[in-house]
């Protein structure tokens, strides 16, 4: 049998497409499973043929327009314009914009007025002249939406930098917070790692206030809808949110007390700032792996006084450079980049589309991630300085940073190629991976990504959290991945850990049966994680909890046989499971209802179909929907490798399950835990802080 999958794997692309052309757009209740297993063999050569020699996939991430906006300007800020670029990313800009004139914050979206405010901003510094036809459409939408003096906390900030507005216009955040203690209120510890990484440089400007200044034919004057230079505080009182209010007053009264500041206590806090930045931003994937953190810490520096040749400068403009994608005439800036979760996500998925343990493709990227494996001590240890590191994070490079949705997907990758059968991965990075994970469970029997009981909502209310996302709360999605990694090690339902996060699941049910997903679009990305979950846990699929899901699975396929879902339901949801039919979503759908039983059903089977029939000649589906949730509400991603391995692995578990046989996540792969027993000591817990083995 392994001999017959090497030899399908090593049919050309095109030979398997030009075979089953026919049978792709047939599939039906009697398809043979000779179509199937074309469409299979077409689409696993494509991702294989896309595998780096190094044994890494990553595919692009592509985010909206505030961020090569914000790059462009970047470079302006730092004085390091390449003209050629710049004029790509123009191309890219102009792409993107809406027939009405606007940039939304993910594709077929609504106009946002932050984001078309920054890329009218971007076009303008970049050579566009106001009276283009492109650029008056932009600014008469942004005039018609209140004017640029409506754009969030961080566009503002992006118009003070450049003097576009008064540094007054800015939310108060005194360089102060740095000395505050641990059991105040507000700390750094108390919110999510991104907002540490993009605070902390901020603390810095918003100190320094610094103006970089343009010629005035940049300058955007324009859009405000009364002179910029005479506006003052532009957060307001909202009746009835009394929290709000009381940090809006909070905010006046710092902005009183700033000129009072003892020039000592603002100079020590002051380096305290520079020396996180710095101490953050070593190593070459720059401070937190994430664009909007590294610009602002280049920003930061330079308002400081820090030389363009000095290390922390040179390190951090390459990690923002090395962020671009370039094409034949355009070019973008990512987000950030996510090798090891494009190549745990592809590894499962084609073991799962039966590509062999022995394959070199499997082989070497299991040994890549092995070698990405973090066992130095991050931001996390605040938190629980008793537990040893071990995790894996989302980018080549952010070591202060894993985070427990990589750890967890890799693990299951390794697994699945059985990784565990070797006894020194088994014990030096299993077994501290797997360890890290339980120590990072929350009180509440929830994970979030990167803290522990990162859950203190109050601090969502604060002028400067106006995206509503400065922290990192356990969430359904992501807890359920926790019980299924520790279900396939081994573990039953009565494993506190398994125990206390299965109530968490449960209680975090929809009304409908969805689950919210926190970290994909949105129900269906929930729903999916958790169905996953039950199966691997050996849950009874017939209990009513379930059957909701699965009632409330069929209800969102559309016509085409495919699932979607906006990213509107975020902000209404009424639209949980409504939207367009995307290959990504399709494949969580089919998983999903395939992990609770039924790939008999005829909803599987149309889903399938449709699935096949959209691959296309070469061995790929295509996708131009945003999935990815960085932000809900705030900030999407489309992830180009979402459309290629999750279709390839809900095909593939289709065939097994067809064929009779068990999927490798029920495969009996720990029919004993693994890793032993959970120590009584930290059972009791309530938050986990140690080890979990000796």
């Amino acid at each position: 049998m392994q001999t017959k999958v090497d030899e399908q794997l090593h049919i050309s692309v095109g030979e398997a497409h030009a075979s089953s052309v026919a049978a792709l757009t047939g599939l039906s209740k009697t398809t043979p499973f000779e179509e199937l297993d074309s469409a299979l063999v077409c689409a696993r050569e494509a991702i294989i043929s896309r595998q780096s020699l190094q044994g890494y996939w990553v595919f692009d991430l592509e985010a909206d327009a505030t961020i090569p906006a914000e790059y462009i300007l970047l470079q302006h800020y730092l004085g390091t314009v390449e003209l050629e670029l710049q004029t790509r990313i123009a191309h890219y800009l102009r792409r993107k914009q809406q027939s009405n004139g606007g940039w939304p914050i993910f594709e077929e979206g609504a106009s946002d007025i932050s984001a078309t405010v920054k890329a009218y901003f971007a076009l303008k510094v970049a050579g566009d002249l106001p009276d283009e036809p492109h650029m008056k459409k932009a600014r008469e939408l942004i005039l018609s939406m209140g004017g640029a003096a409506k754009v969030n906390v961080f566009t503002r900030t992006t118009l003070a930098l450049f003097g576009q507005l008064p540094w007054r216009t800015v939310v108060a955040m005194p360089i102060e917070i740095m000395l505050l203690p641990k059991w105040f209120f507000f700390h750094l510890s108390k919110v999510s790692y991104w907002s540490r990484c993009v605070m902390t440089p901020l603390l810095i400007l918003f100190n320094r206030q610094p103006v970089h200044t343009l010629p005035a034919e940049h300058c955007v004057t324009e859009l405000f809808t009364s002179p910029p230079q005479n506006l003052r505080h532009l957060d307001h009182f909202i009746p009835g949110r009394y929290l709000h209010n009381a940090f809006i007053l909070l905010d006046s009264v710092l902005r009183f007390v700033d000129p009072l500041m003892p020039q000592k206590l603002r100079g020590r806090a002051l380096r305290r700032a520079d020396v996180w930045v710095r101490e953050h931003m070593q190593g070459e994937g720059g401070i937190g792996g994430i664009f909007p953190a590294m610009a602002n810490a280049l920003m930061a520096l330079k308002a400081l006084g820090y030389d363009d040749n000095h290390p922390d400068m040179v390190r951090g403009t390459k990690a923002v450079n090395d962020l671009i994608v370039e094409q034949a005439d355009e070019a973008y800036c990512q987000a950030c980049v996510s090798p090891v979760w494009d190549t745990c996500l592809t590894i499962n998925a084609l073991i799962e589309a039966g590509v062999p343990e022995s394959h070199p493709a499997i082989k070497s990227s299991v040994a890549w991630l092995l070698k990405e494996q973090i066992f130095t001590r991050g931001d996390w240890c605040d938190l629980a300085p008793d537990l040893a590191p071990g995790g894996w994070a989302f980018q080549f490079e952010n070591a202060q940073f894993p985070d427990v949705d990589d750890t967890c997907v890799v693990l299951m990758a390794l697994l699945r190629a059985g990784a565990h059968r070797n006894p020194h991965t088994l014990t030096e990075h299993i077994q501290p991976a797997v360890n890290w994970v339980l120590g990072m469970q929350s009180s509440d029997g929830s994970w979030g990504a990167f803290d522990i009981n990162n859950n203190r909502l109050y601090l969502n209310n604060i002028p400067f959290a106006d995206h509503g996302a400065l922290l990192d709360p356990g969430t359904a999605d992501l807890t359920a991945r926790c019980i299924e990694l520790l279900s396939m090690l081994g573990y039953n339902r009565h494993f506190p850990p398994i125990e206390r996060g299965l109530a968490f699941v449960r209680k975090e049910q929809e009304e409908n049966g969805a689950w919210f997903g926190r970290w994909g679009v949105n129900y269906i990305y929930g729903t999916w994680s958790v169905l996953c979950a039950l199966n691997a846990l050996g849950e009874d699929v017939g209990q009513p909890y379930i059957r909701k899901s699965v009632i409330w699975l069929n209800s969102c396929q559309n016509e085409d046989g495919g699932w979607g879902e906006t990213c509107d339901s975020y902000d209404d949801a009424k639209l949980a499971g409504v939207g367009k039919s995307t290959a990504s979503q399709t494949a969580w759908a089919l998983l999903g209802l395939m992990a609770a039983g039924e790939v008999n059903s005829n909803s599987v089977k149309r889903g399938i179909q449709y699935l096949v029939s959209s691959l296309n000649a070469d061995g790929q589906w295509e996708e131009h929907l945003y999935t990815g949730t960085g932000f809900p509400k705030v900030f999407y991603l489309l992830y180009h490798g979402y459309s290629q391995y999750f279709p390839l692995w809900a095909l593939g578990v289709y065939q097994s399950l067809r064929n009779g046989d068990s999927t490798r996540q029920m495969s009996g792969l720990a029919a004993e835990p693994l890793l032993g027993t959970l120590p009584a000591q930290l059972a009791a817990r309530k938050v986990n802080t140690r080890r979990a083995f000796s």
